[in-house]
């Protein structure tokens, strides 16, 4: 057939979601990242996401991004500059225009780049390609307008069809990689599994996203990232480094026998870790949202005096504010595990961009004599090993340790195949043994490995 499309096979490619804040920018990029990890891609993630509470709608400060680096090998990056740009608005384009390679493909909502649209994006002229210089491919669909022809007989309000404008797109990146929609409509199901109208409505737009790739050859070839890596067996899942750092701890916890205490105050790009180990109560989890970062470390210092594998998260800021309290637990010799996940700027600034620069306050920012292991997750499904592994020096070296990741490991996300626990090294705390009753003193120290017993009160 003349019309045959051309099917182009590649090795690795990025994708990059950026709309307003409500377009669901987020859970576009999350379907499609799932997706192609359920094909055997390796994807590593980085969601984008605005500082502003609630910035104005359309504006620059009010961009949300997502983006996917989708490879047919290893892939360890998020990507530096995407091959595919979906920008829903002016702004979008505006600000994310930089993150994409000169010969890329630009998808763009065209019914949302009417003048008052262009006006909030700050342009000067009618024409915004043509103002920002742009090389790349332009894909101009009105997308908006085909969401209200695809739900007219929905039974939707106008502001739930537009609610869907993200599906459309998701439909149409789907068709030009030659995804199967059934894991998308799978999750869509899922996650709206108490509203089955916005999710038979928002599958309805995905597939009519596909359908007008399809039947308007919108792009003159179509793509396909077969995978190449052979995946050792197991059962694989979507996880992202705050998750994993969560389960991390609580299999450190129950391969020590303890139960797991947290104490912590909500800070970005943390918290995460707060809600996650709050659901898990039935595995002896005890979570306490404390007044503030240096009651969630001192609260956590005194449930390591009483036994417990004791953490307390935070970001930069935090770990000022607790380094009296982590003083404590170095002079009192107690196991205590303070995550930091990074971020940006001191104090209360850039909370959603992401820093390594705590480095230098984790290593030294306490008084002197006071050295503390520290540890660095390199990657999302790392974060599992580092946190276990941290636990396991704390217990067994009855020390407070500091494990490090930052805002884009913590959100950031890949495919992590579930691990055997039996694999794992033991953590064996260096417990008062009976013979010792009578003459034990708190500093007494075993003469090989100069770790002090720990005598939990009431032994």
């Amino acid at each position: 057939m003349a019309d045959e499309m051309m099917v182009k096979e590649l090795e690795e490619v990025v994708v990059r979601f950026s709309g307003d804040s409500g377009d669901g920018m987020q859970l576009a990029g999350n379907i499609f990242s799932n997706m192609s990890a359920t094909v055997g891609n390796d994807i590593c993630t980085f969601p984008d996401y605005p500082a502003d509470i609630r910035a104005p709608q359309g504006s620059l400060t009010g961009v949300s991004g997502f983006q996917v680096h989708i490879g047919a090998g290893q892939v360890y990056t998020p990507g530096d500059r995407c091959h595919v740009l979906v920008a829903m608005n002016p702004s979008a384009l505006k600000t994310q225009i930089k993150f994409c390679k000169p010969q890329g493909l630009i998808i763009t909502d065209s019914d949302s780049f009417e003048a008052r649209d262009l006006e909030k994006a700050q342009f000067k002229t009618d024409n915004p390609f043509e103002e920002l210089g742009v090389k790349q491919e332009v894909l101009e669909v009105p997308i908006s307008s085909m969401c209200k022809e695809s739900l007219k007989d929905s039974g939707l309000d106008n502001k739930s069809v537009l609610r869907c404008k993200n599906m459309f797109a998701l439909g149409l990146v789907c068709w030009l990689f030659n995804r199967n929609l059934a894991a998308a409509e799978k999750m869509l199901r899922e996650k709206f599994a108490k509203k089955s109208e916005i999710a038979e409505a928002n599958i309805k737009v995905l597939n009519d996203g596909f359908n007008y790739g399809a039947n308007t050859h919108a792009s003159v070839s179509t793509y396909k990232i077969e995978s190449k890596a052979p995946k050792s067996k197991g059962l694989y899942t979507d996880i992202n480094g705050n998750k994993a750092t969560s389960y991390g701890l609580i299999a450190a916890a129950e391969k020590a026998g303890l139960e797991l205490y947290l104490g912590s105050y909500p800070i970005t790009p943390a918290t995460d870790i707060l809600h996650e180990l709050a659901k898990h109560k039935s595995l002896g989890v005890k979570t306490v949202q404390c007044e503030d970062e240096i009651a969630g470390c001192a609260s956590a210092v005194g449930a390591a005096f009483a036994g417990a594998l004791a953490v307390t998260t935070t970001s930069g800021p935090g770990v000022c504010l607790k380094s009296e309290a982590m003083n404590l637990a170095v002079i009192g010799e107690l196991p205590l595990v303070i995550v930091n996940v990074q971020r940006g700027g001191p104090s209360t600034g850039l909370p959603t961009k992401s820093e390594q620069t705590d480095l230098l306050q984790a290593l030294y920012g306490r008084n002197g004599e006071s050295p503390m292991p520290v540890i660095a997750a390199t990657s999302p499904t790392n974060c599992f090993d580092a946190a276990y592994m941290a636990a396991k020096i704390a217990l067994e070296h009855m020390t407070p340790v500091v494990l490090l990741t930052d805002a884009f490991v913590a959100n950031g996300s890949a495919a992590w195949k579930l691990p055997n626990l039996d694999e794992y090294p033991a953590i064996n705390p260096p417990y008062v043994t009976p013979d010792m009753a009578g003459n034990w003193t708190p500093y007494q120290r075993n003469e090989e490995t100069g770790v002090r017993y720990w005598a939990i009160p009431g032994t």
